[in-house]
């Protein structure tokens, strides 16, 4: 396990994935892209799994965009149900785990009973603390931004950087200090466009069913070699913080 070679301090608080590839790997396995989704859902078990073993606090993933809906019918309704199903099953098991669950993302447009499903999960597990789990449904990074932006100009606040992030819908934790997309795409696909200013990104091959712990430990051991520099010179960063006295 990669966070016992590594100090505390080098396991990012925050790591936010693109959990991209799951049509792919069902493709080539002459598999319905759904039967992909469901893999990618036993996937990111074990991620949340192998995350609070590491020590990280925030785990955030983009489950469907908003954008996601010009895919075929039958492609997002499955979806919708595989969400439903997941709530119910899954749940009870975070619950005791010690997760907090949130489901970032506009509401408006999902089916009564997912929209309902979500709130009662965020209900159900608003008192713990061991990992906070964003499922990112129905989101997109400008609509984050615009929706922001319009309580503020509802209610006549000056928009400023610390008024904005307030009104995020991922305000209820730090941004992410390093972002994994699998699949081999080398982008970031209207995710978090204004939480990862200055996160360390992390590309991977692997397509999501097939991400597994030895690639996660990779992504984690490479951000632990990263210098964050937030705009300043390595040697401001070196320099001690302050003079002795």
């Amino acid at each position: 396990m990669v966070s016992d070679s590594l100090p505390p301090s080098a396991v990012p608080t925050h790591v936010a994935i693109v959990m991209d590839g799951n049509g792919r790997w069902a493709k080539q396995r002459f598999l319905p892209r759904l039967a992909g989704h469901r893999q990618g859902l036993e996937t990111l078990r074990a991620v949340v799994r192998w995350s609070m073993a590491r020590g990280v606090r925030v785990l955030t993933v983009f489950a469907f965009s908003s954008e996601n809906w010009k895919r075929p019918a039958d492609e997002v309704s499955g979806l919708m149900g595989l969400m439903a199903k997941a709530l119910v099953r899954e749940v009870p098991d975070l619950l005791k785990a010690g997760v907090q669950l949130h489901f970032p993302g506009d509401r408006s447009g999902l089916p009564a009973a997912v929209s309902q499903g979500l709130l009662q999960a965020e209900r159900d597990t608003a008192g713990n603390e061991r990992l906070v789990l964003n499922i990112c449904f129905n989101y997109g990074g400008r609509w984050d931004i615009v929706q922001a932006a319009a309580r503020l100009a509802e209610c006549g606040a000056t928009i400023t950087e610390q008024a904005l992030s307030a009104e995020l819908a991922l305000s209820h934790v730090p941004d992410p200090d390093l972002l994994i997309r699998t699949g081999g795409e080398v982008r970031i696909s209207n995710f978090l466009l204004w939480q990862l200013a200055y996160s360390e990104l992390y590309f991977s091959d692997r397509l999501w069913p097939a991400f597994d712990e030895a690639e996660y430990d990779r992504a984690l051991a490479v951000f632990a070699g990263r210098e964050r520099r937030f705009g300043q010179t390595t040697e401001q960063l070196q320099a001690p913080s302050a003079a002795p006295h």
